[in-house]
């Protein structure tokens, strides 16, 4: 989604510096400013940013408490934007914000590996909410982002499973999940620019799919069916309970997602051509 917030901010006028190691490619050339640095390593973050002064930051590698910490001890932003994830919650149907409050539990310092995801996730907000107030920010929570440009492949996965008739393990096949796009989740970041609004907030597609969908769409489009069995290869959506996430304070903003089900099925013909053309 990083490229899409990138494009949304150029596009609104803003002046963007994107910080990183420096290792992947991107469109943007001299549109923008740039800042090589490791987002693991204090002293790394310390050389790169602590002479600079932003109005706005946003951080899509903030994976714990510890990764706030050393990014916002040494660096002076106006204003701190982290992508967060819906994984914070124990997810249902209609899942809101209130669900979980990063005020409610003491922080613990922590770095990535000491937690399972999900809680290091909850301890990044913590640790945001508590030891940084005076900071006007935002946790933006998202679940699955998925587009032609996902580098995970874990849609893909489901396809290419699927038209080569390897058997795969899912275990949650008839349960309904969220997703976002990936283009729109970049423009919904790039609107926390343009307005004062603090604390945190889903950003979800409306509506909901299951990989049983997923699975009779492909076969209906290919005739390929999908072969379950606990012995295939474990699919990576695997231990998702059924849930949905409710985006009414993104709706308040004046911003209202793509339901899922005008655009999924398109990403799924994607995924179909990509097969061919890899085989």
């Amino acid at each position: 989604m990083g490229k899409h917030l990138v494009k949304n901010l150029l596009m609104d006028g803003h002046n963007i510096t994107i910080a990183n190691r420096g290792r992947s490619k991107d469109e943007f050339g001299n549109k923008v400013s740039r800042i090589l640095f490791e987002r693991t390593d204090e002293r790394s973050i310390k050389e790169a940013l602590s002479s600079q002064q932003f109005d706005l930051i946003f951080d899509s590698l903030a994976y714990c408490s510890n990764d706030i910490k050393i990014l916002l001890d040494h660096v002076s932003c106006d204003r701190y934007v982290t992508i967060s994830t819906t994984a914070v919650y124990r997810k249902h149907i209609d899942t809101k914000e209130c669900e979980f409050n990063p005020l409610a539990e003491k922080v613990i310092w922590c770095s990535r590996s000491e937690f399972p995801y999900d809680e290091s996730k909850r301890q990044a907000e913590r640790a945001l909410a508590q030891a940084y107030p005076s900071v006007s920010s935002v946790a933006v929570r998202f679940p699955f982002v998925i587009g032609e440009d996902d580098y995970t492949n874990r849609l893909y996965f489901y396809v290419e499973h699927i038209m080569a008739q390897k058997p795969m393990y899912v275990d949650n096949f008839k349960n309904q999940m969220a997703f976002v796009r990936s283009d729109e989740a970049g423009k919904f970041l790039s609107l926390f620019a343009q307005n004062e609004f603090q604390g945190t907030i889903n950003g979800a597609s409306s509506g909901t799919v299951s990989i049983q969908d997923i699975a009779e769409y492909i076969k209906m489009k290919t005739g390929k069916e999908a072969i379950l069995s606990q012995d295939g290869e474990t699919a990576p959506y695997n231990g998702e309970k059924e849930y949905s996430i409710n985006t009414d304070k993104a709706n308040e903003l004046g911003f209202y997602f793509t339901p899922l089900h005008q655009w999924i099925f398109d990403l799924l013909d994607y995924c179909i051509d990509r097969f061919h053309c890899i085989q």
